[in-house]
């Protein structure tokens, strides 16, 4: 383990000292790529006077409500479609059209339908995330062999029981993977809204960077990047990792 640390650090630090070298070698101009230094003043001054603090707790929370959103619409929708066939063909194709969207294409039709408020980008949020958890949830289901379901069903288990203790919980390795993906689109699709829709009930990370790209402040641009990048691996270690190896533990198919 001390191992894999160390070999993981030595490579970003590789990363960072390449960063530098290329700066210093004046291959482009500062304006378009500043040294890691500056970048880490402009974290450090963002740190002290609040600003990214303030932003960080504005996207954070509406990233959370609208994933939670998508989550509490697309579960129930993903298993309505991997238990009919109707469904399959109306909600499942309708998902599968849509997914294919980019969540910028959102902005316009939240903006006409909400205006510059909150509810815009909880909008765009839930709808960059509904899509992608309701394919997973379905192809979870369907991957779940059949033999279960009829094993349990010969041993007394019919309708609810079935799903609750037999196509769920084998399922849910496929699931995570779907809320994982679904996580990630609501970052994009929440990036996407923050960065083209102003609101004054709070400037977010997608504001920063748009006030970055406009004013050529390149630091700030790279320095909110990292902070994104930060979070979302954070959440990662703690929310989604210790559930998967959770999950791989209780199915035996943990790595050696």
């Amino acid at each position: 383990m001390i191992a894999r640390w160390l070999t993981a650090s030595l490579f970003f630090v590789f990363l960072v000292v390449a960063w530098h070298l290329v700066v210093e070698a004046h291959i482009w101009s500062p304006v378009l790529l500043p040294s890691p230094l500056s970048v880490f003043e402009y974290l450090r001054s963002a740190v002290e006077d609040g600003t990214l603090r303030e932003a960080t707790v504005v996207t954070v929370r509406r990233l959370l409500i609208g994933y939670g959103l998508g989550i509490l619409a697309g579960l129930p929708l993903g298993l309505l479609t991997a238990s009919s066939r109707w469904c399959q063909d109306t909600i499942g194709i309708l998902a599968l059209g849509l997914q294919t969207l980019p969540s910028v294409c959102w902005v316009p039709l939240a903006l006409l339908w909400f205006g510059q408020t909150e509810s815009a980008m909880l909008f765009v949020v839930v709808m960059g995330t509904l899509w992608s958890l309701i394919i997973a949830t379905d192809n979870g289901v369907r991957t779940v062999p059949p033999i279960y379901a009829r094993a349990a069903r010969s041993m007394g288990s019919t309708g609810l029981h079935t799903w609750t203790h037999v196509i769920l919980p084998a399922a849910l390795p496929f699931l995570l993977s779907g809320m994982k993906q679904g996580w990630a689109f609501a970052w994009r699709s929440l990036m996407a809204a923050e960065i083209f829709v102003t609101i004054l009930t709070g400037f977010g990370l997608g504001h920063l960077l748009h006030y970055g790209r406009e004013l050529s402040a390149m630091d700030q641009v790279i320095g909110v990047m990292l902070v994104v990048v930060i979070i979302g691996l954070a959440v990662d270690t703690t929310l989604f990792a210790p559930i998967e190896r959770f999950l791989h533990r209780r199915w035996g198919t943990e790595r050696a």
